[in-house]
Protein backbone atom coordinates (compact mmCIF):
# COMPACT_ATOMS: atom_id res chain seq x y z
CA UNK A 1 0.00 0.00 0.00
CA UNK A 2 1.54 3.61 -0.91
CA UNK A 3 2.24 5.87 1.43
CA UNK A 4 -0.50 9.10 2.26
CA UNK A 5 0.84 12.19 0.51
CA UNK A 6 0.21 15.74 2.43
CA UNK A 7 1.11 18.85 0.33
CA UNK A 8 1.39 21.86 1.65
CA UNK A 9 -0.05 24.55 -1.21
CA UNK A 10 -1.08 28.20 -1.98
CA UNK A 11 -1.11 30.09 -4.80
CA UNK A 12 0.51 33.11 -2.39
CA UNK A 13 3.67 33.02 -1.58
CA UNK A 14 5.60 34.20 2.20
CA UNK A 15 2.69 32.78 4.25
CA UNK A 16 5.27 30.48 6.45
CA UNK A 17 4.59 27.30 4.27
CA UNK A 18 7.97 25.90 4.73
CA UNK A 19 8.18 26.58 7.65
CA UNK A 20 5.06 25.10 8.40
CA UNK A 21 5.93 21.71 6.63
CA UNK A 22 9.47 21.93 8.48
CA UNK A 23 8.20 22.22 12.17
CA UNK A 24 4.84 19.69 11.57
CA UNK A 25 7.69 17.18 10.10
CA UNK A 26 9.59 17.46 13.30
CA UNK A 27 6.51 17.06 15.56
CA UNK A 28 5.20 14.21 13.60
CA UNK A 29 8.15 11.79 14.40
CA UNK A 30 7.89 13.12 18.19
CA UNK A 31 3.70 11.27 17.65
CA UNK A 32 5.65 8.46 16.85
CA UNK A 33 4.98 8.39 12.97
CA UNK A 34 7.78 8.50 10.50
CA UNK A 35 7.85 10.32 8.20
CA UNK A 36 9.31 11.10 4.57
CA UNK A 37 9.59 15.02 3.54
CA UNK A 38 10.35 16.05 -0.10
CA UNK A 39 10.81 19.35 -1.25
CA UNK A 40 9.23 19.90 -4.79
CA UNK A 41 9.91 24.04 -4.79
CA UNK A 42 12.17 24.70 -7.10
CA UNK A 43 13.61 27.40 -4.66
CA UNK A 44 14.63 24.51 -2.01
CA UNK A 45 14.25 26.35 0.88
CA UNK A 46 13.04 23.37 3.06
CA UNK A 47 16.37 21.65 1.78
CA UNK A 48 18.12 24.51 3.20
CA UNK A 49 16.40 24.25 6.74
CA UNK A 50 17.51 21.10 7.01
CA UNK A 51 20.80 21.19 6.06
CA UNK A 52 24.12 23.13 6.37
CA UNK A 53 25.81 25.20 3.51
CA UNK A 54 28.11 23.15 2.85
CA UNK A 55 25.72 19.92 2.97
CA UNK A 56 23.93 21.52 0.22
CA UNK A 57 27.15 22.40 -1.72
CA UNK A 58 28.38 18.48 -1.90
CA UNK A 59 24.97 17.77 -2.28
CA UNK A 60 24.27 19.57 -5.52
CA UNK A 61 28.18 19.22 -6.29
CA UNK A 62 28.89 16.69 -9.55
CA UNK A 63 26.31 14.01 -10.10
CA UNK A 64 27.51 10.26 -9.21
CA UNK A 65 26.43 7.98 -12.00
CA UNK A 66 23.80 5.97 -11.06
CA UNK A 67 23.03 7.72 -7.50
CA UNK A 68 20.12 10.15 -7.28
CA UNK A 69 21.04 12.29 -4.46
CA UNK A 70 17.79 14.87 -5.24
CA UNK A 71 14.90 15.10 -6.41
CA UNK A 72 16.00 16.51 -10.08
CA UNK A 73 18.48 13.94 -10.35
CA UNK A 74 15.58 11.02 -9.80
CA UNK A 75 13.80 12.53 -13.23
CA UNK A 76 16.54 13.95 -15.26
CA UNK A 77 16.79 10.57 -16.85
CA UNK A 78 13.58 11.24 -18.26
CA UNK A 79 14.69 14.17 -20.24
CA UNK A 80 16.76 11.54 -22.47
CA UNK A 81 16.52 8.09 -22.95
CA UNK A 82 16.21 6.44 -19.40
CA UNK A 83 14.18 5.73 -16.65
CA UNK A 84 13.55 6.94 -13.05
CA UNK A 85 16.37 6.55 -10.69
CA UNK A 86 15.71 5.88 -6.92
CA UNK A 87 16.38 8.28 -4.37
CA UNK A 88 19.36 8.65 -2.12
CA UNK A 89 17.42 9.97 0.85
CA UNK A 90 19.35 11.60 3.87
CA UNK A 91 17.96 10.86 7.46
CA UNK A 92 17.52 13.60 9.23
CA UNK A 93 18.90 12.57 13.02
CA UNK A 94 16.44 13.63 15.71
CA UNK A 95 16.65 15.85 18.32
CA UNK A 96 15.90 14.02 21.99
CA UNK A 97 12.11 13.94 21.99
CA UNK A 98 10.24 16.56 24.05
CA UNK A 99 8.70 13.62 25.37
CA UNK A 100 10.03 9.97 26.79
CA UNK A 101 9.43 7.56 23.70
CA UNK A 102 6.77 5.00 24.27
CA UNK A 103 7.17 3.24 21.08
CA UNK A 104 8.03 -0.33 20.17
CA UNK A 105 10.42 1.03 17.06
CA UNK A 106 11.72 4.58 16.80
CA UNK A 107 10.45 6.94 14.50
CA UNK A 108 12.16 8.34 11.66
CA UNK A 109 12.49 11.57 9.47
CA UNK A 110 14.09 11.32 6.00
CA UNK A 111 14.63 13.76 3.60
CA UNK A 112 14.79 13.98 -0.15
CA UNK A 113 16.47 17.38 -1.05
CA UNK A 114 15.63 20.23 -3.43
CA UNK A 115 17.51 20.98 -6.40
CA UNK A 116 17.14 24.65 -8.06
CA UNK A 117 17.77 22.48 -11.46
CA UNK A 118 14.02 21.14 -10.94
CA UNK A 119 12.42 24.23 -12.71
CA UNK A 120 14.42 22.67 -15.82
CA UNK A 121 11.89 19.65 -15.77
CA UNK A 122 9.23 21.90 -16.30
CA UNK A 123 9.19 21.92 -19.91
CA UNK A 124 8.84 18.39 -20.26
CA UNK A 125 5.91 17.85 -17.58
CA UNK A 126 4.30 20.60 -19.78
CA UNK A 127 4.98 18.79 -23.28
CA UNK A 128 3.88 15.25 -22.26
CA UNK A 129 0.59 16.10 -19.87
CA UNK A 130 -1.56 16.54 -23.21
CA UNK A 131 0.04 13.43 -24.61
CA UNK A 132 -1.71 11.40 -21.40
CA UNK A 133 -5.10 12.13 -23.36
CA UNK A 134 -3.39 10.66 -26.86
CA UNK A 135 -4.68 6.63 -27.88
CA UNK A 136 -1.53 5.02 -28.24
CA UNK A 137 2.00 5.31 -26.97
CA UNK A 138 0.75 5.99 -23.35
CA UNK A 139 3.75 4.41 -21.46
CA UNK A 140 6.32 7.65 -21.96
CA UNK A 141 3.49 10.57 -20.89
CA UNK A 142 2.50 8.59 -18.15
CA UNK A 143 5.78 8.06 -16.94
CA UNK A 144 6.63 11.69 -17.24
CA UNK A 145 3.77 13.53 -15.60
CA UNK A 146 3.83 10.59 -12.66
CA UNK A 147 7.50 10.61 -11.93
CA UNK A 148 7.37 12.46 -8.82
CA UNK A 149 4.38 10.53 -7.10
CA UNK A 150 6.95 7.25 -8.19
CA UNK A 151 9.92 8.63 -6.69
CA UNK A 152 8.32 9.55 -3.75
CA UNK A 153 6.46 6.21 -3.11
CA UNK A 154 9.71 4.36 -3.77
CA UNK A 155 11.28 6.39 -1.54
CA UNK A 156 8.83 6.09 1.27
CA UNK A 157 8.91 2.12 0.78
CA UNK A 158 12.36 2.36 1.50
CA UNK A 159 12.30 4.01 4.83
CA UNK A 160 9.25 3.00 5.67
CA UNK A 161 7.80 6.26 5.88
CA UNK A 162 3.68 6.42 7.34
CA UNK A 163 3.53 9.67 6.01
CA UNK A 164 4.31 11.97 2.90
CA UNK A 165 4.97 15.80 3.24
CA UNK A 166 5.49 17.96 0.36
CA UNK A 167 6.69 21.02 0.09
CA UNK A 168 5.56 23.19 -3.40
CA UNK A 169 6.26 26.72 -4.80
CA UNK A 170 3.28 29.14 -5.10
CA UNK A 171 3.06 28.38 -8.84
CA UNK A 172 0.16 27.16 -10.81
CA UNK A 173 2.73 26.12 -13.37
CA UNK A 174 3.89 22.48 -14.56
CA UNK A 175 5.88 20.86 -11.62
CA UNK A 176 3.35 21.88 -9.10
CA UNK A 177 -0.17 19.97 -11.73
CA UNK A 178 2.31 16.90 -11.27
CA UNK A 179 2.60 17.20 -7.88
CA UNK A 180 -0.68 17.83 -7.17
CA UNK A 181 -1.57 14.63 -9.09
CA UNK A 182 0.56 13.35 -6.44
CA UNK A 183 -1.28 14.36 -3.40
CA UNK A 184 -4.01 12.94 -1.59
CA UNK A 185 -4.44 15.48 0.62
CA UNK A 186 -3.76 19.49 0.28
CA UNK A 187 -3.26 22.15 3.98
CA UNK A 188 -3.40 25.45 2.62
CA UNK A 189 -1.43 27.75 4.68
CA UNK A 190 -2.54 31.31 4.77
CA UNK A 191 -2.12 34.60 6.52
CA UNK A 192 -4.66 37.18 6.76
CA UNK A 193 -4.55 39.56 3.63
CA UNK A 194 -5.91 40.37 0.32
CA UNK A 195 -3.40 38.31 -1.03
CA UNK A 196 -4.28 35.22 0.62
CA UNK A 197 -7.13 35.86 -0.31
CA UNK A 198 -6.59 35.95 -3.97
CA UNK A 199 -4.80 32.71 -3.67
CA UNK A 200 -7.62 31.17 -2.78
CA UNK A 201 -9.69 32.18 -5.85
CA UNK A 202 -7.03 30.83 -7.71
CA UNK A 203 -6.46 27.72 -5.89
CA UNK A 204 -10.02 25.90 -5.90
CA UNK A 205 -10.37 26.34 -9.32
CA UNK A 206 -7.42 25.06 -10.28
CA UNK A 207 -7.28 21.73 -8.16
CA UNK A 208 -10.82 20.77 -9.72
CA UNK A 209 -9.28 21.40 -12.98
CA UNK A 210 -6.22 19.29 -12.12
CA UNK A 211 -8.46 16.44 -10.99
CA UNK A 212 -10.51 16.48 -13.67
CA UNK A 213 -8.24 16.16 -15.88
CA UNK A 214 -6.15 13.54 -14.12
CA UNK A 215 -9.06 11.75 -13.57
CA UNK A 216 -9.88 11.72 -17.48
CA UNK A 217 -6.31 10.38 -18.40
CA UNK A 218 -6.70 7.84 -15.84
CA UNK A 219 -10.06 6.59 -18.10
CA UNK A 220 -8.14 6.98 -20.55
CA UNK A 221 -5.55 4.15 -20.02
CA UNK A 222 -7.05 1.22 -19.42
CA UNK A 223 -4.67 -0.78 -19.16
CA UNK A 224 -1.61 0.91 -17.17
CA UNK A 225 1.31 -0.82 -17.21
CA UNK A 226 2.26 0.58 -13.48
CA UNK A 227 0.50 1.79 -10.71
CA UNK A 228 -0.95 5.23 -10.85
CA UNK A 229 -1.89 7.77 -8.35
CA UNK A 230 -5.10 9.07 -7.35
CA UNK A 231 -4.57 12.24 -7.59
CA UNK A 232 -7.47 13.01 -4.77
CA UNK A 233 -5.94 16.38 -3.75
CA UNK A 234 -8.65 16.21 -1.04
CA UNK A 235 -8.39 19.23 0.75
CA UNK A 236 -7.85 19.10 4.75
CA UNK A 237 -8.27 22.77 5.53
CA UNK A 238 -6.39 25.67 6.20
CA UNK A 239 -3.42 27.23 8.25
CA UNK A 240 -4.01 31.14 9.00
CA UNK A 241 0.03 31.97 10.73
CA UNK A 242 1.92 34.54 11.62
CA UNK A 243 -0.95 37.01 12.85
CA UNK A 244 0.34 39.61 15.73
CA UNK A 245 -1.42 38.69 18.39
CA UNK A 246 -2.98 40.61 21.61
CA UNK A 247 -5.31 38.61 24.25
CA UNK A 248 -5.08 35.82 21.65
CA UNK A 249 -6.98 37.93 18.79
CA UNK A 250 -5.21 39.07 15.61
CA UNK A 251 -4.99 42.71 15.50
CA UNK A 252 -7.80 44.66 13.24
CA UNK A 253 -6.12 44.63 10.37
CA UNK A 254 -5.75 40.28 10.55
CA UNK A 255 -8.65 40.11 12.23
CA UNK A 256 -10.74 42.01 9.01
CA UNK A 257 -9.38 39.51 6.57
CA UNK A 258 -9.36 36.25 9.19
CA UNK A 259 -13.28 36.80 9.24
CA UNK A 260 -13.66 36.75 5.18
CA UNK A 261 -11.43 33.76 4.88
CA UNK A 262 -13.89 31.04 6.09
CA UNK A 263 -16.51 32.10 2.98
CA UNK A 264 -13.83 32.56 0.40
CA UNK A 265 -11.74 29.05 1.57
CA UNK A 266 -15.13 27.44 1.22
CA UNK A 267 -16.68 29.30 -1.93
CA UNK A 268 -13.14 28.76 -3.79
CA UNK A 269 -12.03 25.39 -2.42
CA UNK A 270 -14.70 23.20 -0.92
CA UNK A 271 -17.07 24.25 -3.32
CA UNK A 272 -19.52 25.25 -0.37
CA UNK A 273 -21.31 28.24 0.77
CA UNK A 274 -20.44 30.13 4.20
CA UNK A 275 -21.92 32.96 5.62
CA UNK A 276 -19.47 36.47 4.90
CA UNK A 277 -17.96 37.57 8.39
CA UNK A 278 -18.44 33.94 10.36
CA UNK A 279 -16.56 33.43 13.18
CA UNK A 280 -13.17 31.88 12.07
CA UNK A 281 -12.00 30.56 14.80
CA UNK A 282 -15.45 28.73 14.73
CA UNK A 283 -14.37 27.38 11.21
CA UNK A 284 -14.70 23.75 10.31
CA UNK A 285 -12.30 24.22 7.54
CA UNK A 286 -9.53 25.95 10.14
CA UNK A 287 -7.04 23.48 11.09
CA UNK A 288 -5.32 25.95 13.27
CA UNK A 289 -3.60 29.47 13.32
CA UNK A 290 -0.25 29.33 14.17
CA UNK A 291 1.59 32.29 15.98
CA UNK A 292 4.67 34.18 14.54
CA UNK A 293 7.49 33.09 17.61
CA UNK A 294 9.44 35.95 15.97
CA UNK A 295 12.58 36.60 17.59
CA UNK A 296 12.75 32.49 18.02
CA UNK A 297 12.84 32.03 14.35
CA UNK A 298 16.01 33.04 13.34
CA UNK A 299 17.83 31.32 16.33
CA UNK A 300 16.47 27.81 15.36
CA UNK A 301 17.43 28.77 11.98
CA UNK A 302 21.15 29.16 12.90
CA UNK A 303 20.87 25.93 15.03
CA UNK A 304 18.70 24.04 11.82
CA UNK A 305 16.12 22.79 14.55
CA UNK A 306 12.91 23.40 14.99
CA UNK A 307 11.75 26.18 17.71
CA UNK A 308 10.25 23.52 20.42
CA UNK A 309 14.07 21.73 20.33
CA UNK A 310 16.44 24.90 21.13
CA UNK A 311 18.00 24.70 23.92
CA UNK A 312 19.33 26.88 26.80
CA UNK A 313 22.86 27.15 25.22
CA UNK A 314 21.35 28.23 21.88
CA UNK A 315 19.10 31.09 23.08
CA UNK A 316 15.96 29.86 24.34
CA UNK A 317 15.94 31.48 27.91
CA UNK A 318 13.48 32.67 30.37
CA UNK A 319 10.53 33.96 28.49
CA UNK A 320 12.21 32.29 24.98
CA UNK A 321 12.13 28.77 26.69
CA UNK A 322 8.60 29.45 27.48
CA UNK A 323 7.36 30.37 24.15
CA UNK A 324 9.27 27.11 22.35
CA UNK A 325 7.62 25.07 25.23
CA UNK A 326 4.32 26.55 23.86
CA UNK A 327 5.45 26.32 20.75
CA UNK A 328 5.77 22.44 21.23
CA UNK A 329 2.65 21.79 22.66
CA UNK A 330 0.94 24.03 19.24
CA UNK A 331 2.36 21.97 17.18
CA UNK A 332 1.31 19.04 18.98
CA UNK A 333 -1.84 19.87 18.37
CA UNK A 334 -1.58 21.14 15.02
CA UNK A 335 -0.16 17.59 14.01
CA UNK A 336 -2.93 15.43 15.96
CA UNK A 337 -5.31 16.99 14.17
CA UNK A 338 -4.14 17.18 10.68
CA UNK A 339 -3.76 12.86 11.72
CA UNK A 340 -7.26 13.17 13.06
CA UNK A 341 -8.33 14.91 9.72
CA UNK A 342 -6.31 12.76 7.54
CA UNK A 343 -8.38 9.64 9.29
CA UNK A 344 -11.95 10.92 9.07
CA UNK A 345 -11.23 12.14 5.54
CA UNK A 346 -10.62 8.55 4.37
CA UNK A 347 -8.89 5.73 6.48
CA UNK A 348 -6.04 4.09 4.62
CA UNK A 349 -6.09 6.78 1.82
CA UNK A 350 -3.26 5.73 -0.80
CA UNK A 351 -2.25 6.41 -4.36
CA UNK A 352 -2.35 3.46 -7.10
CA UNK A 353 -3.43 0.16 -5.85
Amino acid sequence: MSAPVLTFFNNKGGVGKTSLVYHLAWMLTELGQSVLVVDLDPQANLTAAFLSEGEIESLWGDPEAGVARTIYECVRPLTQVGDILPPDLIKVQPEEALQPALFSMSPELHLLPGDLSLSGFEDELSAEWPKCFQSTDLFRPFRVVTAFWQVMQGGAEECEADYILVDVGPSLGAINRSALIATDFVVVPLAADIFSRQGLRNLGPTLRRWRTDWQRMVANWTEPAFDLPRGAMQPLGYVIQQPSIRLKRPVQAYDKWAKRMPAEYAKNVVGAISEDDADWSEDPNQIAMVKHYRSLVPLAQDARKPIFHLTAAEGARGSHAAAARDAGRDFATLAEEILRRIEEASPGASGGE
